[in-house]
């Protein structure tokens, strides 16, 4: 059963790393969508667009990542307690 403050220690780690995903994120898409020459102080469509597109893929492929990654964790924890077992 965990603790109390192993479980403050996961909510941590936690918030650090979704800390880090919204800044590779927020790296990635501006950098790849917002030309470093300002024209205007708004943004534009297409701009906003190709913000929106790839901030959704982004998402879409960390969900994807996460949901991989428990899967092949969960079998492997099934293999070693199958090896225990023996």
């Amino acid at each position: 059963m965990a603790t109390d403050a192993q479980m403050a220690q996961v909510a941590e780690l936690e918030v650090e790393m979704m800390s880090d995903m919204y800044r590779r994120m927020t790296n990635a898409c501006q950098a790849k969508c917002i030309a470093t020459a300002f024209k205007e102080s708004e943004l534009t469509k297409g701009e906003a667009v190709c913000l929106d597109r790839c901030v959704a893929k982004y998402l879409d492929v960390h969900e994807k990542l996460g949901k991989r990654l428990t899967s092949m964790s969960q079998g492997d924890e099934a293999a070693l307690q199958k090896i225990a077992q023996q």
